[in-house]
């Protein structure tokens, strides 16, 4: 069941800038739905409509079953959002402005919640600190736990790990998953194809205001992913053996690597090439493959729809 329903959603500012063109998404719960798209595709402008901060010009929202224009408040309830901009007290503690966000949501005191999320999120040795003070790694994970503070059973996280060292985006994808596997339904957008291929359950692309496609990771990568067979042989080769015609080799400029692509789903075909090679007294010295990786993939379809 989908805990996040999107249909027919736009939005057209005063200039005429079309951000979004009706986006249709259903979001599963407890999954993590990676939103991969170029500076200025729609990303944020779509998180910041779900969570109530942009008024979309058509289409409807539904949250945990309640919609966000009718019943705003309980829609807003279930959510908690992590912008991509490091705006936060700065002259407030970290406990301060953690309880603080928790008292907007109405909901009643409970130290111990928040100081289990501080302790996940390694800021319960700074809680009296204030924020004025902390690394912008810190500071991120401020706003990770004031999203968290009012207990949301979803997360939209906005470009997370921008800017912050490669220890540390580790770290945010463990307390991710822990997340999810708690039972909180992860949304995040992000430039690193690394984080959406690591991290994510589906993959949406997002470009020019347009959802491309929405797919399972591994459904993508058999889908638009290729592989590479790479042959590499003992002695420069004149011209490819007839008999193996049917498999488009392409020779590199030293004319010692040969290589296959092949659907990456379909099987190498190692056997036939290994004979005939033989057959042609061709000496086969390595032989490898490589697969698209999910950059590769997200390139070609930008460009494809950008053609």
């Amino acid at each position: 069941m989908s805990i996040v329903s999107i249909s027919g959603l736009t939005k057209t500012y005063a200039s005429g800038f079309a951000a979004l063109k009706k986006i249709d998404l259903e979001i599963e719960r407890g999954e993590i739905l990676a939103l991969l798209g170029p500076n200025g595709a729609g990303k944020t402008t779509l998180i910041n409509i779900v969570c109530g901060i942009v008024t979309a010009s058509g289409g409807t929202v539904t949250v945990d079953g309640h919609d966000h224009a009718r019943d705003y408040r309980k829609a807003r309830a279930a959510i908690g959002l992590v912008p991509q901009e490091l705006s936060t007290d700065a002259f407030e503690t970290v406990w301060s402005t953690v309880r603080f966000s928790r008292g907007l949501f109405g909901k009643s005191a409970d130290p111990a919640y928040l100081e289990k999320t501080l302790r996940a999120l390694s800021l319960w040795d700074k809680r009296d600190a204030k924020i004025m003070t902390l690394s912008g790694g810190m500071k991120r994970r401020v706003l990770i736990a004031k999203a968290l503070s009012h207990e949301p059973s979803i997360l939209f996280l906005d470009e997370p790990t921008a800017g912050v060292d490669v220890e540390l985006r580790h770290d945010m994808w463990k307390m991710v998953r822990k997340l999810r596997e708690g039972g909180v339904t992860i949304i995040l957008t992000t430039h690193y194809i690394e984080e959406a291929q690591e991290m994510a359950d589906r993959i949406g692309v997002i470009n020019k205001g347009e959802l491309l496609l929405v797919e399972e990771k591994s459904a993508l990568m058999r889908k638009l992913g290729k592989r590479k067979l790479i042959v590499e042989v003992a002695a420069a080769v004149d011209k490819v053996p007839a008999s193996l015609a049917e498999y488009a080799i392409e020779l590199d400029d030293s004319r010692k690597v040969l290589t296959v692509t092949i659907d990456a789903g379909a099987r190498a075909p190692i056997g036939p090439l290994a004979t005939e090679l033989g057959k042609a007294g061709i000496e086969i010295v390595d032989v490898r493959t490589s697969e698209t990786s999910l950059e590769e993939i997200f390139v070609n379809l930008v460009h494809q729809e950008a053609a």
